[in-house]
């Protein structure tokens, strides 16, 4: 059993949180229905979310960061994930950008473990420094295998701070290499073992342990446990843990994975976001993020978590995707033939990122002396009144809402997923720009429709294995699940 660490007096909490899920949800009995003929055994309830074409862990991890940086800049940046597309450039140094955070806001990467997000949080918490720690996770699936319909897309985010509503009260780490599935350079699917000695195992040698631990350190029994998000390697796990724990606490974990889908490295965060929704001042949270071990922390709550009911609300929102053959197109699963308009490339040159790449992954664009802005920004600003040149005052749009003010249906450009939307937004401050549109609703885009900003997929250079990042205007609101 590992030794259980009490918390400092005075150490920090968790001050807000975020999460974020892709529109699109598969129903899993739709697609069984597709796989039955194989016999293969495949998960049969509820839905799991599906990133759309240009979305990927870093786009979802900053999207579920967004609101976290409302007020002031953090000391850190964290992005983990198992997932992330580049290995060697840091993601978290995009993300800064996308969310207009200084440069001088420390920033790091953690991979290679679905409990990394946890570790980071777990870090910050005892380091006592404002951070915010931000996961997202689209990991690759073979067809046919359990994990394609298991596993889910999506993003979670917190941030810690001091005077925070959920306190650390106490933590324990346990690092136990234990193989319930990996995967690898020459493996890229996710590859499980036997669940029943998965489950043996972590729930003996890992959960139980470690949670006891954590406990001990704030100073409870786990009885006392009114919530938990933990992270389950297999289903039923926490079953078997909390009945030799003699804890009686839900599992708002359980509900991520069955409306969602299992997250990764952002499973755990978004599970606490339910948890923190649905508590009461005074209870206490227990979070696991499991992988190669597991990081407990015990949480006492003294009030309302900024950004708990959205994240809550999150996993209710979405769109019903029944067709299998397009969630494998989504996926990478299949290949489709899409035609002479889809044979370009796009190369990005590190020049023109470096001279402009800043402004316009922020959506920075900028004012003149008289009002108007414009994106993007130029030596001469739109005014026809100016003869020279004027510094302009930034001004970022990726935060502000905008009108359609003309828009244009086709599939005469190339786009992975028809129709492709595109037309001219107009934000509230005069600023004008032709845009991508993103998350079509039932009816179309129409001219006079609110939009607010997505950070997505700009350019993939798929030779080169290299792709870049814009902002794409999306319907303020989304459906909530089940509704026609």
């Amino acid at each position: 059993m590992p030794d259980p660490v009490t918390a400092p007096a005075e150490a920090f909490g968790i001050a807000a949180l975020g999460g974020y899920l892709p529109l699109l949800r598969l129903d899993r009995k739709a697609a069984s229905r597709e796989l039955a003929w194989s016999g293969l055994p495949m998960p049969r309830t509820g839905t799991r979310s599906v990133a759309d074409w240009d979305e990927d862990a870093l786009t979802m991890a900053v999207e579920a960061a967004r609101p976290l940086c409302a007020e002031n800049a953090p000391e850190a940046l964290r992005f983990a994930s198992t997932s992330a597309h580049f290995t060697d450039r840091a993601q978290s140094g995009i993300a800064l950008d996308a969310l207009a955070l200084p440069r001088t806001v420390r920033t790091s990467d953690a991979a290679n473990s679905r409990r990394v997000a946890t570790s980071a949080l777990l870090d910050a918490l005892l380091g006592r420094r404002d951070e915010i720690i931000t996961a997202g996770e689209q990991r690759p699936t073979q067809p046919g295998s359990a994990a394609q319909l298991a596993f889910g897309d999506g993003a979670a985010a917190v941030r810690t701070g001091p005077g925070a509503p959920a306190r650390l009260a106490g933590h324990a780490s346990l690092s136990h290499d234990l193989v319930d599935r990996y995967t690898s350079r020459e493996h890229p699917f996710s590859y499980p073992y036997e669940e029943r000695f998965v489950r043996d195992v972590a729930v003996a040698e890992v959960l139980v342990p470690v949670i006891r631990a954590a406990c001990a350190a704030a100073g409870i029994a786990p009885a006392q446990l009114a919530h938990v998000a933990v992270h389950e390697p297999v289903g039923a796990t926490w079953r078997a843990a909390a009945k030799a724990l003699g804890c009686k606490a839900p599992n708002h974990c359980e509900a991520v994975s069955d409306m969602a889908g299992d997250l990764g490295a952002a499973h755990a965060l978004f599970g606490l976001g339910l948890a923190l929704d649905t508590c009461e001042v005074g209870e206490y949270v227990l979070l696991v993020g499991f992988g190669s071990g597991a990081d407990a922390l015990v949480l006492e709550v003294t009030g309302p978590v900024p950004g708990a009911s959205a994240t809550a609300a999150a996993l209710k929102e979405g769109q019903v995707l029944a067709g299998y053959s397009r969630f494998l197109s989504l996926t990478g699963s299949v290949e489709l033939d899409w035609g002479m308009r889809a044979e370009f490339e796009q190369k990005a040159q590190a020049t023109v990122l470096e001279r402009v790449g800043r402004d316009m992954i922020g959506f920075i664009g900028g004012r003149d002396s008289t009002g108007n802005v414009q994106f993007p920004k130029s030596s001469f600003p739109v005014n026809p009144a100016l003869t020279e040149v004027e510094t302009l005052e930034d001004v970022r749009l990726a935060d502000l809402e905008a009108t359609v003010v003309s828009v244009t249906a086709d599939r005469l450009n190339f786009s992975p997923d028809p129709p492709f939307d595109f037309g001219l937004v107009q934000f509230d401050n005069g600023a004008r720009v032709l845009m991508e549109m993103v998350n079509r609703p039932a009816e179309g885009f129409r001219v006079g429709d609110r939009v607010r900003m997505r950070l997505r997929i700009k350019s993939q250079n798929r030779r080169l294995g290299f792709r870049t990042y814009f902002w794409k205007a999306a319907p303020l609101a989304r459906p909530v699940l089940g509704d026609a």
